[in-house]
């Protein structure tokens, strides 16, 4: 028997949108605090959007190249995991997780066999690895941006890494990314959002539907 896929919805800015997250079947829910993202949450949002989700789901932070002080203002507020979302490094990760108390996810951007190549540096330092797609040469954050990486990529990984799959994934394009690729979870944000920043409640439930589906 499989190990049931993990379902994880990012970027999540309001407790309606939280509710219907947890209420369609989300395994993980992703806050940004990042500020050139639309999907951005301050300090104080944060905290309580994760009071509100806690025992209910489990929560992550995603953050970019974090400093120390920002890495300790969000562990404070006692989220499950910390994604990191920069170009952090392998020694940086490390620091990071000791520093923090908090499981690391580490976002990885796949767009050549040169970056399948590095994901085994990270396996050691962080908790779980997330492949996204590269940005777009002068995009001004990271993450795929809404566009998906050439999944065949990942035949030359190490087939015994576990990760979690983002870039670009949508309802329309989730059950085929795990049927074919069978990763340990999928993780959504621009692909479940009727503008950027602004989640669907329809897009997740279907996404989330669509996902377990093609796991089962």
């Amino acid at each position: 028997m499989a190990d049931p896929l993990i379902v994880k919805i990012c970027g999540i800015k309001s407790y309606d949108i939280l509710d219907a997250t947890i209420a369609a079947g989300a395994d993980m829910v992703g806050f940004v605090h990042f500020m050139r993202s639309p999907r951005h949450v301050s300090i104080e949002q944060l905290g309580d959007l994760i009071s509100a989700a806690r025992g209910r789901v489990e929560t992550c932070v995603l953050l970019v190249n974090p400093d120390n002080s920002c890495v300790a203002e969000v562990a404070a507020l006692g989220p499950d995991w910390i994604q990191l979302h920069g170009p952090e490094s392998p020694n940086r990760v490390e620091a990071i997780r000791a520093e923090a108390g908090v499981e690391i996810i580490k976002a990885l951007p796949i767009g050549s066999a040169e970056d399948v190549a590095q994901v085994s540096g990270f396996t050691a330092v962080a908790d779980r690895i997330l492949l996204d797609a590269k940005p777009p040469k002068g995009a001004d954050r990271p993450g795929g941006l809404g566009e998906a990486f050439d999944w065949r990529l990942l035949e030359g990984l190490d087939p015994t890494i576990s990760y979690l799959l983002s870039g670009g994934l949508t309802p329309d394009t989730v059950a085929d990314a795990v049927r074919l690729l069978r990763p340990f979870g999928v993780d959504v944000s621009s692909g479940v959002e009727s503008a950027p920043g602004v989640k669907s409640r329809a897009l997740i439930e279907r996404f989330i539907a669509k996902a377990r589906a093609a796991a089962a």
